[in-house]
Order: structure tokens, then C-alpha cells, then sequence
């Protein structure tokens, strides 16, 4: 195959041939297949205080489902049954949550609810959850890194919880074919507006082929004017077992935290680092303003959707 950059006239990218990358992959051998997911749910969420006083963020609801199980249906649906969430204090309903309720389930059946009984018997069977608790809110990196003994060695994706992907959407599923093709690590980047992307980690892009990018750089929220590109870092990775290497060398950074994209840039130099663009749509529900859109947006593809609509239709918007 010609290694030349071919131009790609209907995206504008220039295109990188992916030789390299699959000479990488081949090197290694056998791709191991991907079984965990790691979601980090440790954050204070003082964004939403004080609703986030004395509860999880991630036990927020969107209409009636926590903002969580999105995030383990998802991880789930790419075949990702082994989940660990990362916790921290006062995580104790997320835990109840995803545990049986045999009290609940009982009362269920006894009044014929059987509808409800099975919604709430499959949220327990979905995946084999474990917990780890994050001591410290020392940044995503540093959540990550008390993984390390259940990943044991294994590639894994993790899942940010703020990112809700919409379930018709199969990005997860494309991240773990990229991964399987090259045998390398994967970020989710989607291009965002220029005055955007300083609330997010950027990516410079070395296109190899159409949605799929050799990570040349990243950098953590930069500078407005700074950015070598307006492609985001949205809350989907696949990570190589080597990102725990690249943790530990990871230098604390303001208020004692430890970056993942620090330590991404820190793996970036010593083997490809792929960034697959995601085209569809999420909600980032890390903001009080996503929040409210990701429930008006699910709202209205719910069983609730003509009744709200016919609310939203009354509503004066007028200022």
C-alpha cells in the first residue's frame, strides 16, 4: 500500500495510511479481547449542590433511570460485563442500586407488578459490578489508577458518567474494533465549537482514515486561541494496560490532582494513541444545563413523550 497521505476531499482531513499502525497490532501478536470497563463515580458534583449534599451525582435522575445506569447499559451492550465503578464516600445507594432488592422485588410479584419486577430484577443482572473506593478526590487519572489490580494487566475501557451516549448510538462497540484492529489505546474525540473547546481535553489529529486519527498531541483545557485542533476528549477511552505505567510517572498537577490526559500525552510518546471521532449526539450531563437537556431530550422518547409535549407546547417562551 502507498504510505503517501492521501487527501480526503470530502471531510478535509489529510489521511495517513494506516500501515504503520497495523504493523503495530501484528508486532503483538493476538489482539486480547476487551471484558472490563472501569467508571470512575467519585466526584463531589458541587456543580448540582446543594442536591449533591447528601447524594451521588451519579444517582441524579434522567426522568426516572440514575444518570449511572445509562453509563453500565452502555458498557453492557458492548458486551462489557465486568464493571468496576469507582466510589467514594456516601456512595452507599449507588451500591443498593445495582444490588438485588429482595424486599422490593417481593412486593412486586405479591401485587402482580410483574412489569416493574422484571425492570428492576434485570437493573442487578445486567453486568457483575464491583466497587473500589477512590480515599481522595485526586483527579480522573488518579481514579483510574486504583484499578490497576482488577484490570490485572487486561486492556479496558472506561466510561465517564457526566457523557450520556444516546443507546442507538454504537460507539463504544466501533472504539473496541479500532482497538482490535491496532492493538493500541483509543480516545472518543467530536469536534465541539472553538469558544468550547477550553472546558475539554484536545486532541491534534493525524488523520489515517475517515472518524479514526493518530493522537499526536493532547492537552488538558487549553488556552483560548491555543488549541491545536476542535477535537474534544468526550468521556469514552480504551486504554492499553500501559496507561497505568505512564500514571505512576504522571506528576500531580493543580489542587494535587492527577490528569488521565497528562498521563495519555506521557503514553502518546512511547506508542500510537488513536482517536476515533464520534458524529453523533450526547448529552453532557456534567452540567446543570446538559442535565436539564438530557431529560427534556429522553423525556420526549419515553412513554411520558405526548403528555410533556403537550406541556412543552403550552409553555409562554416568550421573554
Amino acid at each position: 500500500m502507498n504510505e503517501d497521505p492521501v487527501a480526503d476531499a470530502s471531510k478535509g482531513h489529510t489521511l495517513r495510511s494506516p500501515v504503520a499502525g497495523q504493523r503495530d497490532a501484528a508486532r503483538q501478536g493476538s489482539v486480547m479481547p476487551i471484558r472490563k470497563a472501569v467508571i470512575p463515580a467519585a466526584g463531589l458534583g458541587t456543580r448540582f449542590l446543594p442536591a449533591t449534599k447528601a447524594q451521588q451525582k451519579a444517582m441524579l435522575p434522567v426522568v426516572d433511570t440514575p444518570s449511572i445506569q445509562y453509563v453500565v447499559e452502555e458498557a453492557a451492550r458492548a458486551g462489557l460485563t465486568d464493571i468496576l465503578i469507582i466510589t467514594g464516600r456516601g456512595n452507599r445507594s449507588l451500591e443498593d442500586h445495582f444490588d438485588r432488592s429482595f424486599e422490593l422485588e417481593h412486593f412486586l410479584e405479591s401485587k402482580g407488578k410483574f412489569d416493574e419486577l422484571k425492570q428492576v430484577q434485570e437493573i442487578s443482572d445486567m453486568a457483575t459490578i464491583h466497587y473500589i473506593r477512590q480515599k481522595d478526590p485526586l483527579g480522573l487519572g488518579h481514579a483510574v489508577s486504583v484499578a490497576e489490580e482488577h484490570v490485572n494487566g487486561e486492556p479496558f475501557a472506561v466510561l465517564l458518567g457526566d457523557d450520556l451516549i444516546h443507546h442507538s448510538m454504537r460507539l463504544l462497540d466501533e472504539m473496541l474494533r479500532v482497538h482490535e484492529r491496532y492493538g493500541r489505546s483509543v480516545i472518543a474525540v467530536q469536534e465541539v465549537q472553538p469558544e468550547e473547546i477550553r472546558f475539554y481535553g484536545c486532541v491534534e489529529p493525524e488523520w489515517v482514515e475517515d472518524n479514526l486519527a493518530r493522537v499526536m498531541s493532547i492537552v488538558e483545557k487549553p488556552a483560548p486561541g491555543t488549541q491545536p485542533s476542535n477535537l474534544a476528549a468526550i468521556g469514552r477511552y480504551v486504554l492499553t494496560h500501559d496507561i497505568f505505567d505512564a500514571l505512576r510517572e504522571t506528576e500531580p498537577g493543580a489542587g494535587g490532582e492527577i490528569q488521565l490526559t497528562d498521563a495519555i500525552r506521557a503514553l502518546i510518546a512511547d506508542q500510537p494513541v488513536y482517536g476515533y471521532e464520534f458524529t453523533g449526539y450526547r448529552h453532557d450531563a456534567g452540567t446543570r444545563i446538559g442535565w436539564l437537556e438530557a431529560n427534556v431530550a429522553l423525556a420526549l422518547e419515553s412513554d411520558l413523550a405526548d403528555e410533556f409535549r403537550g406541556y412543552l407546547r403550552g409553555l409562554d417562551l416568550r421573554d
